[in-house]
């Protein structure tokens, strides 16, 4: 995948740079500005809004996907920090969930916009009971758990990485409660990959465990995925 537009575009065309620069206004800080220019400019927003995807980071899940061949039509898939539903939307088109075939269980801190197929949750997945109110959700054994959940950014980059890491662990160990044997998982971690830990805790209930980055993910981002295929099964 080259880019949402199928090849590498330079910014320029007849001489002239297309990329919009944002004013700073009186009450936004600099890297709020900075964050509206980079959105404002970056190709796959815009395809977002064309091809009606709620946000850019469906198309990291589209290009793994579309490599790694997660999703299938009939699986029951979990998505941790779904909001506002992009991986969702990806996950229940490949599934076929808006036929009645599989589904889609998403839980955030947010609300999300009711999708086909899907059964969305306000759930902090911090609190104790929230394994057992997903399984409850979900009815049965999951074929695939997806994580996009990222904890705030504190500007610690070690801070920032450890808190991450931690999110991973907890969504890991509820997924080998829920997956069915054969099932996979995969989880945003930054740059750095998952610590030792946790890649001894995958590599034991997995059969392939390797790091991710999809050309979807800005090239300025510490952002990385673990993916984690062929669940053993619970012990």
């Amino acid at each position: 995948m080259k880019g949402p537009a199928g090849g590498a575009s330079s910014g320029r065309e007849g001489g002239r740079s297309l990329k919009t620069r944002v004013k700073t206004a009186r009450k936004r800080s600099l890297s709020s500005t900075l964050w509206l220019q980079r959105q404002l400019n970056d190709p796959y927003v815009a395809q977002a809004k064309r091809e009606g995807f709620r946000s850019r980071a469906a198309y990291k899940l589209i290009e793994i996907d579309d490599r790694f061949h997660l999703l299938r039509p009939g699986m029951k898939v979990v998505d941790l920090g779904a909001a506002p539903g992009g991986w969702a939307q990806v996950a229940a088109r490949r599934v076929l969930a808006g036929e009645g075939r599989g589904g889609v269980v998403g839980i955030d801190l947010l609300p999300i916009e009711p999708l086909a197929g899907a059964t969305f949750e306000v759930m902090d997945f911090h609190d104790a009971d929230a394994p057992e109110r997903l399984k409850a959700l979900l009815g049965g054994p999951a074929d695939v758990v997806l994580s996009d959940m990222a904890a705030n950014a504190t500007g610690h980059k070690k801070t920032d990485h450890l808190r991450i890491v931690g999110l991973v662990e907890l969504a890991a160990a509820f997924a080998a409660e829920v997956l069915a044997p054969g099932g996979a998982f995969l989880a945003k971690v930054l740059q750095g990959g998952t610590e030792g830990e946790l890649l001894a805790m995958l590599k034991r209930d997995f059969a392939v465990v390797k790091h991710v980055k999809p050309q979807a993910s800005r090239a300025d981002s510490s952002e990385l995925y673990v993916l984690a295929t062929g669940f053993r099964g619970a012990p």
